[in-house]
């Protein structure tokens, strides 16, 4: 029996495994795929909107060439991180179920992630304590449409280049979208923009609208408002504006409506869940779930509410939550 699994090896679950080594917690990192699975997935050339002091774990420097960080320097800042304080990672390893043992502790079942996963046997872990970050980026919001299946749509925005002189569809007009859509057009492809609401999202960063405002209203950009899929072909985009059904050519279509973070491992576990936001239901000040012993930091425990918790903030919870389980497990506070 170990103290601790943390489940999520992004930027939060490694901070809580920091303070797990140096508290002298016998503890285990799971994660679904490589550390910091969902910066690996971010668009090839993303920068950060935020400081590179801002992302630091452990108290190690993340040295940039400016101040605002590159997906590249990011993953290779949390892997040399990893790497410096000799984390108990286990990568490509699913967290399936989560199960309170009547002893006390828990009962963590796990298996090979991915296509190893499929007929393999699972195997466990116990543990006085599990910590919950998995975050939110596995999971897409689905447009639930004919199509969304095909192999030239996705939900994840890479890089421009292979789309010179192709013509792109994107669906949601938020900040990655709208990012995309710039980074397309830059690039030489022919961008649609595809939303059902009036306008561009209210959440659309400053420095970002004037300029899809101008792309849209010069014709270099398409956009149309108001307007729904209502099937993905292999050729094209079928949407629904104002009653009037549209034909949209698209050789490629990224499905950018935003994520979620998914509620069933922590319901399996006994977590109560608000049925409408999908929001655990935790300590605002220890991120301890109902289920004692079981901790929820970073937007794991958020559900619809993901522009709630960053990088950031949800530093702050991995430290809050660690405090108060070293406290509990070793009688003493948690290292800085």
């Amino acid at each position: 029996m170990r103290d601790l699994v943390i489940v999520g090896a992004g930027p939060i679950g490694l901070e809580a495994a920091i303070l797990a080594r140096r508290a002298g917690l016998d503890y285990q990192v799971v994660e679904k795929g490589a550390v910091v699975e969902a910066i690996r997935r971010y668009p090839t050339y993303m920068t950060f909107f935020t400081t590179a002091d801002r992302l630091e774990v452990g108290g190690h420097p993340l040295v940039t060439a400016t101040d605002k960080p590159t997906r590249k320097e990011a993953l290779d800042y949390y892997r040399k991180v990893a790497a410096a304080e000799q984390l108990a990672l286990r990568t490509y390893t699913e967290v399936v179920a989560i199960e309170p043992l009547p002893s006390g502790g828990f009962r963590v079942v796990t298996r090979p992630s991915g296509p190893a996963g499929v007929g393999a046997a699972t195997a466990e872990l116990r543990a006085r304590s599990v910590v919950v970050a998995t975050g939110y980026f596995d999971n897409p919001k689905l447009l639930s449409v004919p199509g969304e299946e095909l192999p030239h749509v996705s939900h994840y925005y890479d890089e421009a280049h292979p789309y010179f002189g192709r013509s792109v569809v994107i669906v949601g007009a938020g900040s990655s979208a709208a990012d995309a859509a710039l980074d397309l057009h830059r690039a030489g492809a022919r961008v649609t923009l595809v939303h059902r609401g009036d306008d561009l999202r209210h959440s659309l960063k400053y420095w970002i609208r004037p300029n899809l405002e101008n792309r849209i209203k010069e014709g270099s950009i398409t956009a149309h408002f108001r307007t729904t899929v209502k099937r993905i072909t292999p050729e094209a985009v079928v949407v629904d504006k104002g009653g009037e059904e549209l034909v949209v050519p698209a050789d490629r279509v990224f499905a950018l409506t935003g994520y979620f973070a998914a509620p069933e491992l922590l319901v399996g576990a006994g977590v109560r869940v608000d049925p409408d936001t999908l929001t655990a239901e935790l300590d605002p000040v220890t991120f301890e779930s109902n289920v004692e012993g079981l901790f929820v930091i970073g937007s794991a425990g958020f559900g619809n509410r993901t522009s709630d918790v960053f990088i950031e903030n949800g530093l702050l919870h991995a430290r809050a939550a660690m405090n108060a389980l070293v406290a509990r497990l070793k009688g003493a506070p948690a290292p800085a």
